[in-house]
């Protein structure tokens, strides 16, 4: 079945960088569009990025410049470089694709940015 297994965050200093995985299983992500989104504490999800089939990127606005949404199809598994760190990017970071009309997620990495 479809399975999205999100790593890589932790804590990070401000300005500090931090690199996220998301790898995927039970399908190839080669034709479909991949998407990062972001939980804040008490708030609700919202997209953070996201990379087309042919590699076109589009970014929120509070991450562009900052953020870098990357796919490598033949190891099956979607990046989010995330540099100069602010404290309002800390949240549970999630991987999300749609195939087949349905959503699927993972269970998400928490990103926490404090000195």
């Amino acid at each position: 079945q479809v399975q999205l297994v999100e790593s890589g965050g932790g804590l990070v200093q401000p300005g500090g960088s931090l690199r996220l995985s998301c790898a995927a299983s039970g399908f190839t992500i080669r034709p479909y569009h991949m998407r990062w989104y972001r939980q804040a504490p008490g708030k609700e999800r919202t997209l953070v990025a996201r990379i087309t089939t042919d590699f076109t990127t589009y970014y929120v606005d509070s991450v562009t410049g900052r953020f870098t949404i990357s796919r490598e199809n033949a190891k099956n598994t979607v990046y989010l470089q995330m540099n100069t760190l602010k404290p309002e990017d800390t949240a549970l970071y999630f991987c999300n694709v749609i195939v087949g009309g349905l959503d699927y997620w993972g269970k998400g990495t928490l990103v926490t940015v404090s000195s």
